[in-house]
């Protein structure tokens, strides 16, 4: 290839950098939580300690970018180590068998500034179901250390038997144990990969 022939390749790569940046979340300030009905009176939460995920942002279309995340399921923490044994086992996530669930986008749609809908498949115990992030975004900012951050705030709601999260229990009044309704929260920030 002639010397020209690379000048231009290098300027194409640096307009498209100029366009686009990628985002990593930082594992130390990011968690997944989750909230379920409990006896259908109260909701319990919990949460999973490791999530990783890159975000791939188009800075000139940001209906253009890709997200994606990964949970490590064995993680799983209710404050209560006995039904935390339980959502491990065969009746709810099989952290033996599934130990990760993962989130893979497949669009994004840019409803204000910094609100986002994230569309995309989602896999839980080993069935992927198209679900939909309602997501924020904030502005960029620098740490004390030079990287820059932005902060992450996406909701959605599931039902928990899509995804073969089957196992429950009636109660003598009426009702059940576990509701089926899941609300998941993901909390994070983001640090721009140089």
């Amino acid at each position: 290839m002639t010397k020209m022939g690379l000048a231009v390749l290098a300027v194409a790569g640096m307009a498209q950098a100029a366009l686009g940046s990628t985002w990593q979340l930082d594992a130390d300030h990011s968690a997944a939580e989750f909230g379920v009905k409990h006896m259908m009176v109260s909701t319990v939460k919990g949460q999973f300690s490791k999530v990783a995920g890159t975000v791939s942002l188009d800075e000139k279309d940001p209906t253009q970018s890709k997200v994606e995340a990964t949970i490590d399921a064995t993680t799983v923490d209710t404050r209560n180590p006995k039904r935390d044994a339980h959502l491990k086992s065969k009746d709810f996530f099989d952290v033996a068998k599934f130990p990760r669930i993962t989130f893979k986008s497949t669009s994004v749609k840019q409803v204000s500034k910094d609100h986002f809908q994230v569309a995309g498949n989602l896999t839980i115990h080993g069935v992927t179901r198209p679900v939909t992030l309602d997501t924020e975004v904030t502005e960029p900012a620098k740490d004390p250390w030079g990287n820059t951050r932005r902060g992450l705030h996406a909701t959605t709601k599931i039902q928990r038997e899509d995804y073969g999260l089957k196992w429950n229990q009636a109660l003598e009044a009426g009702g059940v144990l576990v509701g089926s309704d899941v609300s998941i929260t993901i909390d994070g920030e983001m640090i721009q990969k140089s």
